[in-house]
């Protein structure tokens, strides 16, 4: 514990095994894995607020849900027991501090701790990451391997869409990351900025209490609706063991999203017909084509999700509508569109997207050398090139975030109980060759191709590839041999071969 001062202003803290930042969906997962497959180690979990949570914590919304089935985005050791598969952020919330206090996780974790820096020493085989408290004071920590399940996108700062007056609006301006407590919309005209998850789930919620809820689109979405309930899995339930239940509709789910968006790259008219065939049902007479048909096709960005058509049926019964077309400036009182029409506004809800941030915004060093993170690229989608006893969780597009933290999670404690097996306390997936790039993602989403400059490299074939396949990633993680020639464990006292240390990427271009 803290008791020494390394520098001025800064004390040392606790040293573990493994260090886990964030007490989101990644870490709270990863501790438990940990626990699990490697009771040995001692780990601490590091998160910058003050509860559990990450993202559902953070998103404080009306009607903010899950844009995923809880039985994929629940966690495979944990049954999701609730009747609605798509669950409230209140429930999902509910469903892990549930683990939380189950596994005994509340000792672990150092509540207002914001990570800065990390930097890892290979002659001492250990992270050295110094955080800021939520006093103000900063402390380092240490550790021999290093989990950042901190998320994927900016905590701090949304994207800016740039829009044009808004500075001259009268009424409220509000975005949903940072929505205010107990925030009175009741009879209020309320137009909002955007077409994706988080305006899908807000319009049918203000449409309840605001006198007309307006969705405004630059381009249309792909819609799914489905139902909150999975009748399936609440008839098995019935009949079997939570337990059971679960794992066979976590089966059928996974499956039903693998082919669903293999037909949407390889048939995508049936895809689109089986889209439009609910939304046309709920919207009746409101149904307009241009409005609900993107330019692009379904799963070229990830598929909005509708639970019982509440969007469709709120536009529907007139409380609210959609709208495309760019705009031309934000007046006093609403909203001038290019075409010339006017849409009056008491409030803006700048929906516009979020803006991605690889591993935290944390500032990473490699035996003293800063590191950049264009110049590596991804080990297993999961680990980086020459950067050693990292891991990292960066979910699909095309399926629950859950799915990946699982196998990430897995995955990490096979390289440390084979770093145990071997008497080693170094893991490196080495690059030693000129590798073949492409694009890290191919989804055309606005927040992802923003970030493509600023994110890892991507390869065409694993170990160094980004996968968007969950049953292709699991067999690799959780299957394939730890020690594949590629990742080199070593050391401190056994030295990593020459050839392969003094490999740099830049050598390797």
């Amino acid at each position: 514990m803290a008791t020494q001062v390394a520098e001025k202003g800064v004390t040392t803290g606790e040293s573990v095994d493994v260090l886990i930042v964030g007490a989101g969906i990644s870490g709270i997962g990863m501790a438990v894995h940990l626990r699990d497959k490697c009771p040995g180690k001692s780990f601490a979990i590091v998160e910058r607020r003050d509860d559990i949570g990450g993202t559902w914590n953070l998103f404080q919304y009306p009607g903010i849900r899950s844009d995923s089935d809880m039985h994929t985005l629940g966690f495979i050791f944990e049954p999701w027991t609730e009747q609605k598969s798509i669950a409230d952020g209140p429930s999902i919330m509910n469903y892990l501090h549930r683990i939380k206090a189950k596994h005994d996780l509340e000792k672990h974790i150092r509540f207002g701790h914001k990570v800065l820096a990390a930097s890892w020493s290979s002659e001492d085989a250990r992270w050295t990451v110094k955080a800021e408290k939520s006093d103000g004071s900063l402390v380092t920590m240490h550790a021999n391997f290093l989990y950042m399940g901190a998320g994927y996108y900016d905590y701090d700062n949304p994207y800016d869409a740039q829009i044009e007056g808004l500075q001259d609006f009268q009424g409220d301006v509000v975005h949903p990351q940072f929505w205010p407590k107990d925030f009175d919309y009741t009879g209020k005209k309320v137009v909002i900025i955007g077409s994706g998850a988080t305006a899908v789930t807000i319009v049918p919620v203000l449409a309840e209490k605001a006198s007309h809820v307006t969705m405004l689109q630059r381009t249309p979405t792909w819609y799914a609706s489905a139902p909150s309930k999975d009748w399936i899995a609440n008839s098995l339930r019935k009949i079997l063991p939570d337990k059971w239940a679960y794992k066979i509709t976590r089966w059928k789910n996974v499956k039903l999203q693998d082919i669903t968006f293999r037909m949407a790259r390889d048939k995508p008219e049936k895809v689109i017909a089986k889209l439009e065939k609910p939304m046309k049902k709920d919207l009746g007479d409101k149904y307009v084509k241009e409005d609900y048909t993107p330019p692009y096709g379904p799963w070229e960005q990830r598929l909005c999700l509708v639970p019982d058509g509440d969007m469709f049926k709120a536009v529907a019964a007139g409380k609210a509508d959609l709208k495309t077309g760019h705009i031309d400036t934000v007046t006093k009182t609403g909203i001038k569109l290019k075409s010339g029409e006017t849409l009056d506004a008491d409030i803006i809800v700048t929906a516009t997207g979020l803006k991605l941030a690889v591993a935290g915004k944390v500032s990473f060093e490699v035996d003293g050398k800063p590191v950049h993170w264009p110049d590596h690229y991804y080990y297993k989608g999961c680990m980086f090139s020459d950067i050693p006893n990292l891991a990292i969780v960066f979910g699909y597009l095309n399926a629950s975030w859950t799915l990946k933290a699982d196998i990430v999670s897995e995955f990490a404690c096979r390289v440390l109980n084979h770093m145990d097996a071997t008497s080693t306390r170094i893991a490196n997936p080495v690059l030693n060759a000129e590798l073949e790039q492409e694009e890290l993602f191919d989804f055309s989403s606005g927040y992802i191709q923003r970030s493509l400059s600023e994110l890892p490299r991507n390869s065409t074939a694993m170990p160094w590839k980004l996968n968007q396949d969950y049953l292709f990633e699991k067999k690799v993680l959780l299957n394939d041999p730890v020690d594949d020639g590629v990742i080199q464990f070593y050391g401190p006292n056994s030295q990593q071969p020459a050839a392969e240390s003094e490999t740099t990427l830049e050598a390797a271009e």
